[in-house]
C-alpha cells in the first residue's frame, strides 16, 4: 500500500526512482511522482495513473541531480488526481516530502496552518505535514538556526514528528540542505540500502534488488539521515542508534517475470519449489516429527499452551482455518482464528498459557502486527508465521516460522498461501509429536509431506483444462464456492480470488450449509464451484451438489483424479491427484487460483494489480 524510494550518491537519480517505483507497482497505486534536488532547486514531477505516465513526462521534462524521492500513492484521503499526488512541497518550496500512512490529526493541523497563511493545494493529510515541517523551518531559523544546516533540519523533523498522530513513512529533502535525504518511520516501513558512497530507502526490499546487498530495517520512532558521506539513525527517545545491517537474500530473478506473462502465474507455478521450501531441512524422520528451531520456545512451555489463537487478514486468514483444523486434529490443540482487525478490539479471556500466532505473508499488515502488539502487551507468547525476512511482525514477534517463498508480487496472493498451509502442517506435526501422536502417524505424514512438491506439480497439469472451464463461465457474475472440513477454507480462498482480480461476486460457504439460505441464488446463470475430492463425507457432499443441479445450476467440481463418478452430477470436472484429506487444500487451492487468473484476464482485468487493492495493507 503505497510505495516510498528514495536515493541520495552519485548516480544520476530521475531512472533509478522512477525503476524502483516500477518494482513497487505491486503495492497497488494510482498515481507516482518524484522530487529530485538538484544545486538548491527542488523539482517535482507527478501524475495520476501508472509509473509508465510519470516516465513519459520525464522524457519531455527530464531533471537532472543526484538526490531524490518517489512515491506511488495508494488513496486514503482525496482523489486519484494529479494535485493529490506525491511528492508534496511545503511552504514556498523549502522542502519536499512523500508519505506512506494515514495522519489521524490532519484536519486540526490543516485548519491551524490555513489559520497561518498556508495555502493547500491537495486534499491529502500528506499536504499538512509538508506545510508543518516548513512552518517549523521557519521558526528555528528565526530562533538562530539554519536552513542548510542538518541539525537544524532534524530538529524540525523532531517538531513535526511530535505534532502527528497516526502512521507513517517518511521520506523528506529540504532545499537547502543539498546530498541529504530524511526517512522516518512509525507504523509503515522503511528499508535503507547501504552502498559505497550512495544510500537507498524504499518501502521494502524489492527496489533496492540488484543495486545493494546490504539493508538496514527501521523501525518504529527512528529518524535516519542518508548522506554520500555516511548513514545515521536516532531513536526519537533514545537517541543514537547503532544500524543492525542485514543480508539482502533476494535476487535479481525473484522479481523478474521470465518466460512468464504475470506475476500470478509466475507465483501459481512456483509452487512446488515454494512448497519444498518450506519444507527443506524442517523434517526430522528418525524423530519423526518436525523441526521447529525458531520459536523460542522450550519443549516444556509448548507443553503447557493450552489454546492457540491464530490471527491474520484476508488468505492468511484463510491458511489459518487450515491450521485450526490440522492443529485441533494432530496436536489436540483447541484453536481459533480471529480476524486481526477484531481481535486488535477485542478483550478476549485468554490466559497465559493461550499462544497466539500472527500469520501474515508480508510482514507488516498494520491490523494483524497491533493484535500482535496488544497480545504481547497483556503478556501472551506472540509467534510468527511470515514470508518477509526483517518486517516488522518477523522482528516484533517472540520467535515464528519463515516461509522462504520469495518475493511474492502479484497483490493476489497464491504462493505464500499454500507455504502457509504447508508450514501450518509442519507445526500441528511438531506439537502433536510433542504431546500424543504416535511415531509411525509422524513417519506417515513425513513421508506424505515429502511427496507434496511433485503432487503440486502433477497438479499444475489441470491448466489446460482450467482455461476451458474458465471460457466457458467468464461472462457470468455470480459464483457459488462449497467446500467441507479442511475444504471450506479452500472453498472461501477461491471466492476471494475469484472477487479479487476479475471483479465477479462470488461467496464461499460450506457445502451443507447451503440449504439454509444460500441455495436461494441458486439459478442458471449462478455457477457453483465444489471442492469435492474423496473422503469422509463425500457422499454428503456429492448430494448438496445434486441440490443444486435439482434447480438447474451450473456445476464444477475439483475432484480426485479416477472419480469417475463425479462427471455425473457436475457439468465440468478438474481432476487433482488425490492425497490425505489434511493436505488436499494444497491440491485443491491450485485449480481455483487457476480459475481466477484466467476469468481475470478473458475478462479483460490486471491480474497482478486489481483495482483498489494493495498487497501490503499498511493502514487501518
Amino acid at each position: 500500500m503505497c510505495g516510498i524510494v528514495g536515493y541520495v550518491g552519485f548516480r544520476s537519480v530521475s531512472d533509478l526512482l522512477v525503476e524502483g517505483l516500477h518494482r513497487l507497482e505491486y503495492r497497488g497505486y494510482d498515481s507516482a511522482g518524484i522530487a529530485i534536488l538538484h544545486e538548491g532547486k527542488m523539482s517535482v514531477r507527478k501524475k495520476a495513473g501508472r509509473v509508465l505516465e510519470l516516465a513519459g513526462i520525464l522524457q519531455s521534462q527530464p531533471i537532472l541531480g543526484h538526490a531524490g524521492i518517489g512515491h506511488t500513492r495508494w488513496a486514503t484521503h482525496g482523489a486519484a488526481t494529479d494535485q493529490n499526488s506525491h511528492p508534496h512541497l511545503g511552504g514556498n518550496g523549502e522542502v519536499a516530502i512523500v508519505h506512506n500512512g494515514v495522519i489521524e490529526n490532519y484536519d486540526t493541523l490543516r485548519k491551524q496552518l490555513t489559520a497561518l497563511g498556508y495555502v493547500f493545494h491537495s486534499q491529502t493529510d500528506t499536504e499538512v505535514a509538508a506545510h508543518l515541517l516548513a512552518h517549523n523551518l521557519e521558526e528555528q531559523i528565526i530562533l538562530g538556526g539554519s536552513a542548510s544546516d542538518i541539525e537544524t533540519c532534524l530538529k524540525v523533523v523532531e517538531l513535526t514528528l511530535e505534532k502527528l498522530k497516526g502512521t507513517y513513512g517518511l521520506g523528506i529533502m529540504f532545499r537547502d540542505c543539498p546530498d541529504t535525504v530524511i526517512a522516518a518511520r512509525c507504523g509503515s516501513p522503511l528499508v535503507i540500502g547501504v552502498g559505497k558512497d550512495e544510500y537507498f530507502l524504499a518501502s521494502d526490499a524489492s527496489p533496492l534488488v540488484g543495486y545493494t546487498k546490504e539493508v538496514v530495517y527501521l523501525s518504529d520512532h527512528e529518524v535516519a539521515v542518508l548522506q554520500p558521506t555516511g548513514l545515521r539513525i536516532d531513536h526519537r527517545k533514545t537517541g543514537s542508534v547503532f544500524p543492525n545491517v542485514h543480508v539482502l537474500e533476494q535476487v535479481s530473478a525473484d522479481i523478474e517475470l521470465g518466460d512468464y506473462e504475470h506475476y500470478m502465474l509466475k507465483e501459481i507455478f512456483e509452487q512446488p519449489q515454494t512448497v519444498e521450501n518450506a519444507i527443506r531441512g524442517r523434517l526430522d524422520s528418525e524423530e519423526a516429527t518436525s523441526v521447529m528451531g525458531g520459536l523460542n520456545l522450550t519443549a516444556k512451555d509448548l507443553r503447557r499452551i493450552d489454546r492457540i489463537v491464530l490471527t491474520a487478514c484476508g488468505t492468511s486468514w484463510h491458511a489459518g482455518l487450515v491450521g485450526e483444523f490440522l492443529l485441533e486434529e494432530f496436536a489436540r490443540v483447541p484453536t481459533e482464528v480471529e480476524y486481526a482487525s477484531e481481535l486488535r478490539y477485542r478483550n478476549p479471556p485468554m490466559t497465559d498459557r493461550t499462544l497466539v500466532f500472527a500469520i501474515t505473508q508480508s510482514g507488516e499488515t498494520a491490523d494483524t502486527l497491533a493484535a500482535l502488539r496488544e497480545c504481547k502487551r497483556k503478556g501472551h507468547p506472540t509467534l510468527a508465521i511470515c514470508n518477509t525476512v526483517g518486517s516488522t511482525i518477523a522482528r516484533e514477534a517472540d520467535g515464528g516460522i519463515y516461509l522462504h517463498a520469495g518475493p511474492e508480487i502479484g497483490v493476489a496472493s497464491t504462493k505464500a498461501f499454500t507455504s502457509q498451509v504447508t508450514v501450518l502442517t509442519l507445526l500441528a506435526l511438531y506439537l502433536g509429536r510433542m504431546r500424543h501422536m504416535s511415531y509411525p502417524a509422524g513417519r506417515r505424514i513425513i513421508g506424505q509431506l515429502r511427496d507434496m512438491p511433485d503432487k503440486i506439480s502433477k497438479t499444475l497439469q489441470c491448466h489446460d483444462k482450467v482455461l476451458e472451464v474458465a471460457d466457458k463461465y467468464f461472462r457470468f457474475n455470480n459464483f457459488l464456492y462449497l467446500g467441507r472440513l479442511y475444504n471450506f477454507p479452500v472453498a472461501l480462498e477461491g471466492a476471494l480470488k475469484l472477487k479479487e482480480i476479475s471483479y465477479i461476486h462470488a461467496e464461499g460457504y460450506p457445502a451443507a450449509e447451503m440449504k439454509h439460505g444460500p441455495i436461494a441464488l441458486v439459478d442458471e446463470q449462478t455457477p457453483s464451484v465444489f471442492v469435492i475430492p474423496r473422503g469422509g463425507i463425500y457422499p454428503k457432499v456429492v448430494s448438496n451438489m445434486e441440490e443444486i443441479k435439482a434447480r438447474r445450476g451450473p456445476v464444477i467440481a475439483i475432484a480426485c483424479e479416477g472419480d469417475t463418478d463425479i462427471a455425473r452430477v457436475a457439468d465440468d470436472v478438474i481432476y487433482v491427484p488425490d492425497v490425505e484429506e489434511y493436505l488436499q487444500p494444497l491440491v485443491c487451492a491450485i485449480p481455483l487460483q487457476l480459475l481466477a487468473y484466467h476469468v481475470a484476464l478473458l475478462r479483460g482485468c490486471n491480474v497482478d494489480r486489481p483495482r483498489n487493492l494493495a498487497k501490503s495493507v499498511t493502514v487501518e
